[in-house]
């Protein structure tokens, strides 16, 4: 006997009848086997679902319907750069916003796909929003007013536009309602501070995801010496204000600071905690003897006069 396997029934031969043919005078001799069919292709084998470690990951597309996927109709105007979180509460109040065709109310969630309108209104009363260009002056604060001292907003009003503002604005005291400071520049400091009514722009200044830079000039004594600091300050003081100390428990930003002259450091900052540079430089034995902020992103301080404002002109861009 064999020791082979018996032939499956379905090979391909087994299903199909032998024929035999007939030799006069011999015995039939068996037909010959017909050809083998090729046997069909195999499939490939499943790959194991393992991640190329040169493929760039994706992260899952959040279902619609989950909650992971769903935030707040304000918070989403903000992020599409619409208008501030408190805009689009009022908007929202008076029915100026819709959701896929919905009109939207307080609180409402809504999902990253949703299509937002804004009504014509919002639109117009938005292009309406003003920001101002300060020279702000020693003795005022930025924002609300302090232990005795003005915000520097009281400055705003027509006896103190510039006169070479070249924007064509005309000044209105429906200019002042909602005008905030967007960042700090505390009472001892000068220079140039925004105030605005647009939330897009404060979001853009002083928002957590903002890249916006800031430039100042700062006049400082070292100890006891009060001329020649740049000759008497420790090179590696000056890489640690570049980078390497923290405020509050948070380690800084790294910022640029160099030398503009003998008594004078430039620091650009794209960050702006309270008296930031006034601390960074008391790490280091530094002191403060002046700091006057030129320049905001691309918006410069320029000839603007102490105590001035002007208006943002309209193709001025941060």
């Amino acid at each position: 006997m064999s020791d082979r396997p018996p032939r499956s029934p379905s090979a391909p031969d087994a299903a199909r009848p032998r024929l035999t043919l007939r030799h006069p005078g011999g015995p039939a001799a068996p037909a010959p086997r017909p050809a083998a069919r090729p046997a069909p292709p195999r499939p490939p084998a499943p790959r194991p679902n393992v991640a190329r470690a040169d493929a760039p990951r994706q992260a899952p597309a959040a279902r619609p319907d989950t909650p992971q996927a769903l935030q707040r109709l304000n918070k989403r105007m903000a992020e599409l750069g619409l208008c501030s979180r408190r805009e689009a509460d009022a908007w929202i109040e008076r029915g100026w916003v819709r959701v896929d065709g919905q009109v939207a109310v307080m609180g409402q969630q809504v999902a990253a796909h949703a299509h937002i309108d804004i009504d014509r209104a919002a639109q117009g009363q938005q292009r309406e929003q003003v920001t101002i260009v300060l020279h702000k002056p020693m003795g005022y604060v930025s924002g609300q007013a302090e232990d005795g001292h003005t915000p520097a907003v009281a400055l705003i009003g027509p006896r103190t536009h510039w006169a070479g503002d070249a924007s064509r604005t005309r000044f209105s005291p429906a200019q002042l309602r909602g005008l905030a400071p967007c960042g700090r520049l505390d009472i001892d400091s000068v220079g140039l501070l925004v105030l605005t009514q647009d939330g897009r722009v404060a979001r853009q200044l002083i928002g957590e995801d903002s890249t916006i830079d800031k430039e100042y000039l700062v006049r400082v004594q070292y100890g006891d010496v009060a001329q020649e600091v740049r000759t008497a300050f420790p090179a590696q003081q000056l890489e640690r204000l570049r980078h390497g100390l923290s405020l509050d428990g948070q380690p800084l930003k790294p910022a640029q600071v160099e030398w503009q002259n003998a008594e004078q450091l430039r620091f650009v900052l794209t960050e702006g905690k309270k008296r930031q540079i006034r601390r960074m430089c008391e790490q280091v034995g530094l002191k403060v003897v002046g700091l006057k902020r030129i320049r905001i992103g691309r918006v410069l301080l320029g000839q603007l006069p102490v105590g001035q404002w002007r208006y943002l002109g309209p193709g001025e861009r941060f």
